[in-house]
């Protein structure tokens, strides 16, 4: 163990060189980091919400919308499993959850089952022998439908946020369908907008219902009538709304959509897109199919535009006009780039911290740190003398590579973060506490200084990392399946550890063979 090689004398020093590299930006004024070269390290530790103050919000996925869309879904595939049959339906309707078919002809009971045995799983379907069919959601079904609606939405607002150019976004999930956002740094929340779905369809607009016919409420049951877009300037004029009657059937939807940007045509703010495979081959069949007729393009229930086609677009890209300022094409880019919510969000909650509160629990903790990093560097000078102050020159070491990690990382600091980083501190030194007290015991057993430290570094090795493995699967752990401030102090734990592992068993063991080569000593002073 007293041998140590040039190479690893040279992995130490890089080591804790580039940790202080790494942790050096956390000390110095942001306005002297935008100075530095760009080869330098920039990155300061992020800081959580309760330690930088910002917003909080409590989202809530609207699960009823969810549900409607997957009722509509499942009674429009049995409508078309049954007409690919040529069975007839009398009468069909939701209540309860549980869609009810009647059948015109009870004779075709049997084929009816046949033709939609095979469908999903999460419904049941019962066949009365008088020509009904009931068919009806599951618990299972809707409650996953409903957390992967949940894991979706995270998803899109990951990339919203990511897309405005929001820094450091906290996003987790809390139960089945809520949502907690916290935006460090940000006092409004207005950017979350999680009224805005995004849902971008491409649809036929019905050229045989008058629109006069659509406003008495005479609307056939294929289509339905649908508001043009109008922006805040227009309605605050008074600009009357124009109605388009649009098919309900789908085109091309915007999940296709590979990208989206804004650009300008003839001078007026647009979007440009562009699907991917299968939707450039549909928009072009689409395209080809009705050439002549308007296409509605539908961003959330309202009509941007109804363009006509005036020949087939093949080439898997367009643009979407319509009544846009610069600034909303761009909004428009970014939402379609992200993609649609699966539903509609609702605020349960939303509070602003305020940065007062969070610099308060900073100065707290950084008072916590100081006050343990001083009583341990005392005891450790007291209980062993100079090998005490090597393990105190370690300690130190281990904190700069601690602030090194995280700021190189970019996880987020959170109060408990910082508890765990003073709880580090205490432990940081237990591995030198059991290596210095194995080479007292091995100076009583007679040993000489160097073969005392040597049996000493080897004989508590073993023990030092199965103390500090279990230690380190505990903080994955708290990491791994806790949310929110649990994090936090399983992140700082886990690299506390790490770093305390390296500073204990290779700086305080290079700091004690450079000692024993060059003075020789008869005597240990511990």
């Amino acid at each position: 163990m007293l041998h140590f090689p040039a190479w690893k004398i040279a992995v130490v020093a890089v080591v804790c060189a580039l940790g202080i590299l790494f942790a050096l930006p956390n000390v110095l004024p942001k306005d002297s980091l935008d100075g530095l070269p760009d080869w330098l390290p920039h990155k300061q530790i992020s800081l959580g919400l309760d330690l930088r103050g910002g917003s909080y919000v409590l989202l809530e996925v609207e699960s009823e919308t969810i549900l409607e869309e997957w009722q509509e879904s499942i009674e429009g595939d049995f409508r078309a499993m049954l007409r690919d049959e040529r069975i007839g339906v009398r009468s069909q309707g939701w209540g309860n959850q549980r869609l009810t078919m009647m059948l015109r002809e009870a004779a075709d009971l049997d084929a009816a089952r046949l033709a939609v045995q095979e469908y999903d799983n999460d419904i049941l379907i019962n066949f009365d022998d008088d020509g009904t069919i009931l068919v009806e959601l599951t618990e299972q079904g809707i409650n996953e439908r409903i957390s992967n609606a949940t894991e979706q939405a995270i998803e899109i607002l990951t990339r919203r946020l990511n897309e405005f150019g929001v820094s450091e976004p906290i996003i987790q999930r809390q139960g089945l369908d809520r949502i907690i956002i916290q935006l460090p740094g940000i006092s409004d929340s207005s950017i979350i907008d999680p009224d805005t779905v995004a849902k971008l369809t491409f649809r036929m607009v019905d050229t045989d219902t008058p629109l006069s016919q659509a406003l008495a409420g005479d609307i056939p049951a294929g289509s339905e009538l649908l508001e043009e877009h109008r922006t805040q300037e227009q309605k605050d004029a008074g600009v009357p709304v124009q109605y388009y009657v649009v098919r309900k059937r789908v085109m091309v939807s915007g999940e296709h959509l590979t990208d989206a940007q804004p650009s300008f045509d003839q001078g007026r703010p647009v979007v440009s897109f562009r699907f991917d495979s299968a939707g450039g081959r549909r928009f072009c069949d689409t395209t080809t199919e009705n050439v002549g007729l308007p296409m509605a393009i539908v961003l959330d229930d309202e009509v941007i535009s109804a363009p006509r086609i005036n020949s087939p677009i093949c080439q898997g890209a367009g643009i979407i006009t319509g009544n846009f300022s610069p600034e909303e094409t761009n909004d428009l880019a970014v939402l379609l780039r992200a993609g649609a919510l699966p539903a509609p969000l609702l605020i349960l909650e939303e509070r602003t911290v305020g940065p007062n509160m969070g610099a308060d629990q900073v100065r707290a903790g950084e008072m916590a740190a100081v006050i343990g990093l001083v009583a341990v560097i005392v005891f450790m000078v007291f209980s062993y003398g100079l090998f005490g102050i090597f393990a105190n020159v370690a300690l130190v070491a281990n904190i700069i590579l601690i602030g090194g990690a995280l700021s190189t990382l970019q996880a987020t600091l959170t109060l408990p973060g910082i508890a765990g980083i003073v709880l580090t501190i205490g432990m940081a030194v237990d591995a030198n506490v059991l290596i210095f007290e194995r080479i007292r015991e091995e100076v009583a057993n007679g040993r000489t200084p160097f073969n005392a430290v040597d049996a000493g570094y080897k004989r508590a090795l073993t023990t030092i990392i199965d103390a500090n493995v279990t230690t380190f699967i505990a903080a994955a752990l708290l990491y791994t399946l806790g949310d929110g401030p649990i994090k936090g102090f399983g992140v700082t734990l886990a690299i506390g550890i790490l770093t305390s592992l390296f500073t204990s068993i290779m700086v305080t063991r290079l700091f004690a063979v450079l000692w024993l080569r060059r003075r020789r000593p008869q005597a240990l002073p511990l």
